[in-house]
């Protein structure tokens, strides 16, 4: 399980790479995750699976949006 501080780091790369065109629609190409994966190990020094950093990106994205979701209904 990734703590605050590794969410923090896994969530900046994804950041950047989307930025880089890596996530064209709405998943990450196998080179932008390969990219993740690599930038992760050298910043967290710590190696994960591609399938557990992406469990981690899909839970990341449903708390996204039950966030958004709910900040829509209090402004409506």
């Amino acid at each position: 399980m990734l703590d605050k501080r590794l969410t923090k780091i896994f969530y900046d790369i994804c950041i950047k790479e989307i930025l880089k065109c890596k996530k064209p629609g709405t998943h990450f190409t196998k080179d932008g995750w390969l990219k993740i994966m690599a930038n992760f190990e050298k910043e967290a020094c710590k190696t994960y699976s591609q399938r557990k950093l992406k469990y981690r990106w899909d839970a990341l994205r449903k708390e996204w949006k039950a966030c958004r979701n709910l900040n829509v209904k209090i402004l409506v």
